[in-house]
């Protein structure tokens, strides 16, 4: 029996840290504030794990217009709210010199039971992510996806990376965000699975045994979505300017369409190894866009700018179909002064050239990272 040909809806969904305007500390959101948020924007907004988080949500969004359009008035809405208490929210990986152990998770029953399961493991949860669904509304095809779709999850990191700085310092990684998530049990690259059915029957072995209760405790870098009939792409830090998380998201939808329509005539992305994909990750966690990754094909390492060339061209016919050509090539474009991790650093570099001390210098990025929120709203 055919497959009815997906919607390829799109929902984005961001976590953001909360710093006081006048310290550039990190800061507990006040009672009323989710509340307020949560009011104005339909229950879009909700608390996260840490007090000093906030999570958004897109609603279902046919095209990346209509993304742009709620991601707006969600960022909008939460830095006005927030600018009430005296805050400002700011949407990276990892604050650049707060200490995690000075942190409190939220007093609610879900994230209580994560911190029993988790121990201490979990009071390290100082990060933030961007995750992307995508609408693929049959079970067995999410799956078919999912094991394709896997090679290209490096490159998504490579270009999202905003989480270089880790207790004020510099781990000369690119995404310290994913060492730290890396800490926690069912993460990573998702295994591959031969059908809906084998991956219902290995996931419900946790399940039956009660080790987690559903699928919402398997945290890998792309997962079928417990919730909705969506993929669900996982791997990417959060992105300070918001016209970088659309043009991610973009290209995690044009991908998609790509590798469904190779299914469509009877053709696949060709299946590598997890072992060489998780060295393409490394890489990626690591150097950001300095490096580039490996062509397994070529038996090369190619630059980023490269592969993300030939990554566009690719999809072109997809990016036309689903409208979102010219986000893609604003992407290529964004990344000529690097991800966003090469942009702190370099705040941070010309404080210091300019004499300020460390901890001045560390702010500096924290200001940069509040202006950088609001470049696009």
């Amino acid at each position: 029996m055919a497959i009815k040909t997906p919607s390829f809806t799109m929902g984005i969904e961001e976590e953001y840290l909360l710093v006081d305007k006048d310290t550039y500390d990190l800061a507990e959101a006040p009672e009323g504030l989710i509340e307020d948020c949560a009011a104005a924007l339909e229950g879009r907004v909700s608390p996260e794990f840490l007090a000093c988080q906030v999570e958004i949500g897109t609603g279902i969004c046919a095209n990346i217009s209509e993304a742009r359009d709620d991601l707006k008035r969600l960022r909008s809405t939460v830095a006005q709210k927030a600018a009430e208490h005296n805050l400002a929210p700011i949407a990276v990986s990892c604050h650049p010199f707060s200490d995690w152990k000075d942190q409190h998770h939220t007093d609610k029953a879900r994230y209580n039971d994560l911190e029993r399961a988790l121990g201490g493991v979990a009071r390290r949860m100082l990060i933030c992510g961007m995750h992307v669904h995508i609408g693929i509304e049959d079970d067995g095809l999410r799956i078919d996806l999912m094991n394709q779709f896997r090679y290209i999850l490096p490159h998504l990191l490579a270009l999202s990376t905003s989480s270089p700085f880790w207790q004020g310092q510099d781990t000369r990684l690119a995404s310290y965000r994913m060492t730290v998530f890396d800490n926690l049990p069912r993460t990573g690259l998702p295994p591959q699975f031969s059908s809906w059915s084998d991956y219902e029957r290995t996931t419900g072995t946790l399940i039956d045994l009660g080790i987690i209760e559903d699928t919402t405790k398997i945290w890998w870098d792309l997962r079928p979505s417990h919730k909705f009939p969506t993929l669900e792409t996982r791997i990417c830090d959060v992105s300070p300017r918001m016209e970088q998380t659309l043009g991610l998201a973009a290209m995690v939808q044009c991908v998609t369409r790509m590798m469904w329509r190779l299914r469509a005539q009877n053709l696949s992305w060709r299946a590598y190894d997890r072992f060489l994909i998780e060295e393409n990750r490394w890489r990626a966690l690591r150097y950001g866009c300095g490096e580039g990754l490996i062509d397994f094909g070529t038996h090369e390492i190619i630059p980023m700018d490269q592969l993300i060339d030939e990554l566009i061209d690719l999809v072109t016919e997809d990016a036309e179909c689903l409208g979102c050509a010219d986000e893609l090539h604003a992407l290529r474009a964004r990344m000529a002064d690097g991800s966003s991790a090469d942009r702190q650093r370099k705040v941070f570099r010309s404080a210091m050239d300019k004499g300020e001390d460390r901890d001045a210098a560390l702010k500096n990025v924290v200001a940069h990272l509040i202006e950088e929120y609001h470049v696009d709203l």
